[in-house]
């Protein structure tokens, strides 16, 4: 944050407070600081990290594939194929890593219930690694955070992947993802390949 920032700040917390208290008293002031605190709190837990996302990459190719929906049409594994194997200008991918996010619904989320939404992602993993074990593509397979940005923010910490593929459904039947895509071109530090099935 630039210095100058802080100063106006505090200024914009503590004036409306000092001026409640001097102009209308003690009641309006507590319910001004009160407000002014909720403000404060909102505006805090609403922040999101805007960082890149991962280190530099070690040396050698690492595919994250992440699915939010199973890959099993043949062109889909035919373009993680592509991606994946060797090209004139570098190696095949060591390894693949095929990430399925856990979505669940507004209810489920509220009443921490995430087992529906874990075995919906790992039932997606199973299609689609066997997919890409049809085609020759060897690769493990996770369950991530419901969150596609979070999903490979949190995976990118333990897989240092060299490339991200994103495998989504297209802006109508899954309006979250291009708003994530968005997101990941800015703070990726990693080249993101998106699929729409």
């Amino acid at each position: 944050m630039a210095p100058w920032k802080l100063p106006l700040l505090v200024a914009a917390i503590a004036v409306p407070i000092a001026a409640g208290f001097v102009l209308a008293g003690p009641a309006i002031g507590v319910s001004v600081g009160a407000l002014v605190a909720v403000a404060v709190v909102v505006v805090t837990v609403r922040q999101r990290p805007r960082g890149a996302i991962g280190a530099d990459a070690p040396p050698g190719r690492r595919l994250l594939v992440v699915v939010a929906r199973p890959v099993e049409d043949p062109q889909t594994v035919t373009a993680i194929d592509a991606l994946a194997g060797a090209e004139d200008d570098h190696p095949a991918a060591e390894s693949v890593l095929v990430l399925a996010p856990a979505r669940t619904g507004f209810l489920d989320r509220w009443a921490s219930d995430l087992e529906g939404a874990r075995r919906v992602a790992q039932e997606n993993l199973v299609v689609t690694v066997a997919s890409l074990a049809k085609a020759g593509i060897e690769a493990e397979a996770r369950v991530g955070d419901e969150d596609l940005v979070q999903a490979i923010e949190d995976q990118i910490g333990s897989y240092p992947a060299t490339e991200v593929v994103l495998v989504t459904a297209d802006a109508e039947e899954d309006p979250g993802a291009e708003r994530a895509v968005g997101e990941l071109r800015q703070r990726l530090r990693v080249p993101l390949d998106w699929l729409v099935v």
